[in-house]
């Protein structure tokens, strides 16, 4: 998804610089775009005026936020479009104010196609002046930007939109496999209930990947599983677990001892399909 959010802040005017952890990648995009390729995050952070960071976890963030202080500008702004835990996005939040840079956790939705096509829907947290100065950015990058209030509540919102799949995922997965078992013609149903009251962006976009028995990555069954232990987490904060949550858990583990951790989050279709496949 970095790639194609780097790609269209570019097609915008906006891409000053790129860095990745796997320098071959920011290699590619500097060459792509025509913009410098820097050897840590703090040489870029301390040529330009706004950050965008697209990592994988907590610790991820925070290696580049530790990275980035002593260099950022003052009056900087530095956007976090990972999905991490709301504690992770204020402590982030922070140690950039001790520099005078702002910070906004920005985690999306959309998938790897609302990268390509900048349609991402931002979930926005953070001062709300920041937020306004961050909006072009945010803009070639998605179509949907909301803000939801003081640092972490971004992530709070994407946290939600992580529940939210995890049930529609493992619902399509199970009508699915039932709409196999049935011997229906399964690409004239996905066309047909994709335009019916139980359809979702899920149905419509991975549905395929189950009749095609191949689950390219959009987004990767080990990543759902980290994000989904975030929300367990700030449910159980609370004294709240949440069944779809445990429940997605459970057969996300089972398919990453399977071997299948990589593989898009569709791939719960593999444990659906093998219910029917049992002897009766």
């Amino acid at each position: 998804m970095g790639r194609h959010m780097a790609r269209n802040l570019h097609k915008a005017g906006f891409l000053a610089g790129v860095w990745n952890r796997t320098g071959a990648v920011a290699q590619e995009i500097a060459r792509e775009t025509g913009v410098a390729a820097t050897n840590t995050p703090a040489s870029l952070a301390a040529e330009v005026d706004a950050i965008v960071i697209c990592v994988s976890a907590d610790a991820d963030v925070l290696a580049v936020v530790r990275d980035i202080a002593p260099a950022v500008r003052a009056g900087a702004l530095v956007i976090d479009c990972s999905t991490v835990s709301a504690a992770a996005a204020r402590e982030a939040a922070a140690l950039l104010a001790a520099r005078g840079a702002a910070f906004l956790d920005c985690p999306v939705s959309g998938g790897v196609e609302g990268a390509r096509d900048a349609t991402l829907a931002v979930m926005c947290g953070g001062d709300a002046a920041a937020f306004e100065r961050a909006r072009p950015l945010l803009a070639a990058m998605g179509r949907t930007i909301t803000h939801f209030g003081a640092s972490g509540a971004g992530q709070a919102a994407k946290a939600t939109n992580q529940i939210m799949c995890a049930g529609i995922i493992r619902a399509v997965a199970e009508a699915m496999a039932f709409a196999r078992a049935q011997q229906l013609p399964l690409d004239a149903l996905v066309e047909t209930l994709g335009k019916g009251a139980g359809s979702s962006w899920y149905f419509v976009n991975r549905a395929p990947n189950m009749i095609r028995g191949s689950f390219p990555a959009g987004f990767r069954v080990r990543l759902h599983a980290k994000d989904l232990g975030i929300c367990r987490a700030m449910a159980a904060e609370h004294g709240v677990a949440l069944p779809v949550v445990e429940s997605m858990l459970a057969e996300y583990a089972e398919l990453i001892a399977q071997g299948y951790g990589d593989e898009d989050i569709s791939a719960d279709y593999r444990l659906k399909a093998a219910l029917f496949d049992r002897p009766a």
